[in-house]
């Protein structure tokens, strides 16, 4: 099991930064994952990379709701101190990944998970519309949306640069 999952990590942490956005939160991800994957047992007839993707995925969902807890209450008057710190790590990479990186932020979750694990994780169709739980057709149309929101976006900063 523990060299199924090394096989499995880089493509499992390029996923969780895909989800986070930032190297730090993705390597947190990524060991919440692992830690998952070693303490409970994948299911008969299941592969692994699949079912940790999924694990992958849930365990972002729940993250990103907790938060949202959180800053509804950190925005509440009441509950401030007074000073607050981002000790979020920058990323250091090139300019266009950069660019990138934050065009797919911008995309609707459901098309940027579905581009995550088409594009960057190399999953089929079928198996991505497994870990997302949702039918085949709506994978594909997800991934054409996603890529045209891309493009029409990308072509109007090459416009509005050449201007």
């Amino acid at each position: 099991m523990r060299n199924q999952i090394r096989t499995v990590l880089p493509a499992l942490r390029r996923f969780a930064l895909s989800l986070t956005g930032n190297l730090a939160d993705a390597d947190d991800l990524l060991q919440s994952t692992v830690e998952r994957l070693l303490s409970r047992s994948v299911p008969a007839d299941t592969e692994l990379a699949p079912w940790a993707f999924k694990i992958c995925r849930n365990l972002w969902i729940d993250q990103h709701r907790a938060a949202k807890v959180r800053q509804r209450a950190a925005a509440n008057p009441e509950l401030q101190c007074g000073n607050s710190f981002d000790n979020e790590a920058q990323v250091t990479a090139l300019l266009s990944l950069r660019e990138v990186e934050e065009a797919m932020q911008r995309l609707p979750e459901e098309q940027r998970l579905v581009l995550s694990l088409i594009a960057i994780q190399d999953l089929s169709y079928k198996e991505a519309a497994a870990i997302l739980g949702v039918p085949k057709g709506t994978i594909m149309s997800r991934l054409a949306r996603a890529r045209s929101k891309l493009v029409s976006e990308f072509n109007r900063d090459s416009a509005g640069a050449s201007a």
